[in-house]
C-alpha cells in the first residue's frame, strides 16, 4: 500500500479582503496503488507540513490540511492545503510545536486602593506627609494608584509547581521591566493541561500564565511610625506616651505619638512633630527576570 504519484492541480486559491487577513490555497491529486493506502503515508508522499511557507505569498504558513479519498473512484485521492498568516507573533517567531513557541505577553493599566499618607503640596511642588494641622495623620483615608498588569502566557512540557507557590505573592528583588525594587509583584500562576499533534505526533504540555502588578510607589507597607508607648532612652523601659500640659506635666496622650528609630519618643518637648514613615517589606523576593523573561521588542 503506498502512493504512486502526486501533482498539484492547476487553480491555486488567493483571497485577501481589505482590512482582513490574507489566506491562500493548494490541491494535489494523489495516484494510489491500493484503496487502503493510509491517509498519513498520502500526507507524508506530499510532504507539506504545518508551519511550511506558501511557494508564492511567503508571509503565509501552512495552517490546515485535509484528505478527501475519491469515491467510486478509490485509486485516487486529494489533499487541500489551507495558508493563513501565522498567529502569535507573526513569522518570526512562528513555530508549530507548541513547546518551541515564544511567550505571549499582554499589558494592561487600572487602578487600586491604598493608603493615604503623602500629597502634593501645590506651592513647593513636592510630596509630603499628608497630616493635620498638628501634624497627626488621618486614619483610614485611601487614594487610587495606578497599576500595570502584566499577564505572561506560555507552554510549558510540565506545571512549575515549585515556582509557581515559590514566586507567588513575591516582589521583584532587582530592577525589572523599568521599575525599581519591589514595585512588581506576581499575583498568581495557573496553568491548564493541552494538547496538539504535529506532523502526526501528539505532544501534550501545560499552558501556563502568570500574572504580574506594578506599582510605582513598590509593594512595602508603609506605616507611620506612631505609637501608645514608647522606649525611654533613659532607663530603656517601656512607658506610656504622653503629652505636655500648660505646666510641662506630663499627661496620658489620647493618641499614638511619633516616635524615633530607637522607639524613643520623637518630640518629648511637645508641640507639632510629623512621624516617620517605616517601610516594611512582607513579601518573598524573586528574580523576575529569571523566572518571567522580558517581552519582545
Amino acid at each position: 500500500m503506498s502512493v504512486l504519484s502526486s501533482r498539484e492541480l492547476v487553480g491555486r486559491g488567493f483571497q485577501h479582503k481589505f482590512g482582513d487577513a490574507p489566506t491562500a490555497s493548494r490541491q494535489f491529486a494523489l495516484t494510489l496503488d491500493d484503496p487502503n493506502t493510509p491517509t498519513q503515508e498520502m500526507l507524508d508522499f506530499v510532504n507539506i507540513k504545518h508551519g511550511d511557507y506558501h511557494p508564492e505569498y511567503t508571509y503565509l504558513r501552512c495552517v490546515d490540511g485535509s484528505v478527501t479519498e475519491n469515491s467510486p473512484d478509490p485509486w485516487h485521492a486529494e489533499i487541500s492545503y489551507s495558508y493563513e498568516l501565522p498567529p502569535l507573533g507573526g513569522n518570526k517567531d512562528f513555530n508549530p510545536n507548541p513547546l518551541a513557541r515564544p511567550d505571549v505577553w499582554s499589558f494592561s493599566t487600572g487602578g487600586a486602593q491604598i493608603p493615604a499618607l503623602t500629597y502634593w503640596d501645590e506651592d513647593t511642588k513636592e510630596l509630603r506627609p499628608l497630616v493635620n494641622s498638628a501634624d497627626d495623620f488621618f486614619e483610614g483615608l485611601t487614594t487610587q494608584e495606578a497599576e500595570v498588569r502584566l499577564t505572561v502566557s506560555g507552554n510549558r512540557p510540565f506545571f512549575p509547581l515549585g515556582i509557581a507557590t515559590g514566586i507567588t505573592n513575591g516582589i521583584n528583588g532587582q530592577p525589572y521591566l523599568g521599575g525599581a525594587k519591589y514595585t512588581w509583584k506576581c499575583t498568581g500562576i495557573s496553568a491548564q493541561q493541552q494538547s496538539e499533534v504535529v506532523d502526526g505526533y501528539e505532544i501534550a504540555y501545560w499552558a501556563v500564565t502568570a500574572e504580574l502588578v506594578y506599582r510605582q510607589s513598590t509593594w512595602l507597607l508603609k506605616i507611620p511610625d506612631i505609637g501608645w508607648t514608647y522606649i525611654d532612652a533613659a532607663d530603656g523601659k517601656r512607658k506610656g506616651v504622653y503629652v505636655l500640659g500648660p505646666y510641662k506635666e506630663k499627661i496620658a496622650a489620647s493618641n499614638p505619638q511619633a516616635l524615633n528609630e530607637n522607639g524613643d519618643l520623637k518630640c518629648p518637648g511637645g508641640g507639632p512633630c510629623i512621624p516617620d514613615i517605616l517601610e516594611r517589606r512582607v513579601n518573598v523576593i524573586g528574580n523576575f527576570d529569571a523566572f518571567f523573561g522580558t517581552p519582545p521588542p
